[in-house]
């Protein structure tokens, strides 16, 4: 902290990061391995899921697959800032992306993942007790999505503004050259008109389709 009471940039960002996120890990896939055990006890009968009894558990299937898109959305990002780690790439950034979104993925799965307006996929869905509460975690619910983070992280986008991303991808030189391009291309010629076309409610000119084609959008595989 400045003497001033300003929080410093280096003050924000959490010691042993990656070794803190990736404690997670472990806790959150059990998690999801009892919630699934759970559902199947419901739904599956003589070895097969019973359309009937996934209609009666509608709402737990569906917070199962939130879940289980949370969980994997974790293990991808611990994954992408280790492999930028090893790169030598895990700038301040990137450490407040991956912290911020740990904790608050960590406390949406804790306290109730918004599936719509008026659906929260809670733990309670599947009769379990809630999120083990181990070092890692609480460290991470407590500061990991903080004001001062966010705060952070938003200055830091705002000195990158312009770029096609904020915070390195990871992705090959051969990706980020497409994905320079196709960012080129939407600002220069889409983003001056798009809200135009939105307000007459006007379709996508075929000159911008055209361009498209040419730069190969429609053959990409």
């Amino acid at each position: 902290m400045a003497r001033d009471g300003t929080e410093m940039a280096g003050d924000v960002v959490l010691a042993d990061l990656r070794e803190t996120t990736a404690a997670t890990l472990a806790p959150v896939e059990e998690l999801l391995k009892a919630a699934t055990e759970r559902l199947r006890a419901e739904v599956v009968v003589d070895g097969r899921i019973a359309p009937a009894a996934l209609e009666q558990s509608q709402s737990a299937a569906h917070a199962l697959s939130w879940l289980a898109t949370y969980v994997e959305a974790l293990r991808q990002l611990q994954a992408w800032a280790d492999r930028l780690d090893a790169a030598g790439q895990f700038g301040e950034m990137e450490q407040l992306i991956l912290q911020i979104g740990f904790g608050e993925y960590l406390a949406q799965i804790r306290g109730g993942i918004p599936m719509s307006q008026n659906e929260i996929a809670r733990l309670a869905d599947f009769s379990l007790d809630g999120l083990a509460d181990t070092p890692a975690i609480a460290r991470l619910l407590r500061d990991g999505n903080s004001a001062a983070a966010r705060a952070r992280l938003v200055a830091l986008m705002r000195d990158n503004h312009g770029r096609a991303t904020f915070g390195a991808t990871g992705l090959e030189d051969e990706l980020e050259m497409i994905r320079d391009q196709f960012h080129r291309f939407a600002e220069e010629r889409v983003a001056p008109h798009a809200h135009v076309w939105h307000l007459k409610d006007q379709l996508i000119p075929m000159e911008i389709i055209t361009e498209l084609a040419e730069m190969g959008v429609f053959g990409l595989t």
